[in-house]
């Protein structure tokens, strides 16, 4: 009897190690084109952009659907439903399901070359930088020395840096203190706003040394030296994926001829679902 119930633990406890391995697994999809096949794996890390795009791809909405901005050194992008059956020379990439996916955006996913990312509306009507519910690129970029890396790290820092010095007032914690700023600015009370600034400035100092500096991690330098990318878009938007097999296939669409960034000789794709 107890070697029933140990043999039974030990099955139920192998049945649950395997479960939970099979859901640790990441899905792949294919995008298949005329200018060759691109296998891809989404990232587990971020749920809401890989289930959205396997439901998608299992619907057929990117079937037939144009890769229809083309940048060299710089993507590819498709996704917009609008480009089924587009006639020439139309202007496309406004088309989407409906919706918009929250941001899951993550410090260890970069743009290097390959990485399958969500296009999006700019910050000035979307500051949470939600998704577009279909629209998608791929990364194509060129390579970067580790110097640059190092002048983009203190740019973006500098503009983290800016962003949170904005932003301060506009919190409901801090309400108090954005009183006191609009109604000395509504005096023109010049040395009230300058002591006030002076007041606010070591919480700001602890906000900026509490978030850090932007920093790639070596890997990230590595990528980005021998195979190239679009760093400047890091942490910018959310890259839910990568290209596993066929970057060629980017090079080949990205040379494309193209007018205002669509290419001449449309590029339609297939998706499908691998695993």
């Amino acid at each position: 009897m107890k070697k029933s119930i140990l043999s039974f633990v030990l099955v139920l406890m192998i049945t649950v190690f395997a479960f939970g391995q099979a859901s640790k697994k990441e899905r792949t999809v294919a995008i298949v084109t005329d200018y060759g096949t691109m296998k891809l794996k989404l990232y587990n890390e971020t749920p809401q952009h890989r289930d959205n795009f396997i439901k998608l791809a299992e619907e057929g909405f990117y079937n037939g659907t144009l890769f229809h901005r083309v940048i060299k050194d710089f993507m590819i992008q498709g996704g917009d439903p609008d480009s089924k059956n587009a006639a020439p020379d139309v202007s496309l990439g406004n088309g989407g399901p409906g919706y918009t996916i929250p941001a899951e955006i993550r410090p260890e996913f970069s743009h290097k070359k390959g990485a399958l990312a969500a296009a999006r509306m700019g910050d000035n009507v979307n500051p949470n930088k939600e998704s577009s519910g279909s629209q998608f690129y791929i990364v194509h970029g060129r390579k970067y020395t580790e110097n640059d890396l190092k002048m983009l790290e203190k740019r973006k820092s500098m503009q983290l840096e800016q962003i949170i010095k904005r932003e301060f007032l506009i919190k409901p914690e801090n309400k108090a203190y954005a009183d006191r700023m609009n109604q000395m600015r509504q005096v023109k009370d010049t040395e009230g706003i300058n002591a006030l600034q002076e007041e606010i400035k070591p919480l700001i100092d602890a906000e900026i040394k509490k978030s850090g500096a932007f920093t790639y991690s070596q890997a990230q330098i590595d990528a980005y030296s021998a195979y190239g990318g679009t760093p400047h878009l890091d942490g910018g938007y959310t890259v839910f994926g990568e290209v596993i097999e066929g970057l060629e296939v980017i090079d080949k669409i990205a040379a494309l001829q193209s007018n205002r960034d669509r290419p001449v000789q449309d590029v339609k794709m297939t998706l499908k679902v691998i695993e």
